[in-house]
């Protein structure tokens, strides 16, 4: 289960970059806009961070996208990735 959680954990980080790059916007713009580090927002990116709702929120505000889309994870290739 743990495996699981995790790699979704991965999945909604690689959302978040992919997004934050197809917008053009840095790290260092994100963690100022966020009032933290550039270094806690690679956490973030990494998935090395839990993260709360409110701040999901807050990053999908700044990256102009839903929610849904930073949530959405290809559940075939993650399931996949856990059972390895």
């Amino acid at each position: 289960m743990k495996a699981l959680c995790d790699a979704r954990t991965k999945a909604v980080a690689a959302n978040i970059r992919r997004t934050r790059e197809i917008r053009n916007y840095t790290q260092d713009y994100l963690a100022a806009k966020l009032s933290i580090s550039q270094n806690a927002y690679s956490k973030i990116e990494l998935g090395y961070s839990n993260i709360t709702l409110n701040r999901l929120l807050c990053i999908a505000d700044i990256l102009e996208a839903d929610v849904a889309e930073l949530l959405t994870i290809d559940h075939t290739n993650q399931l996949r990735k856990a059972a390895v």
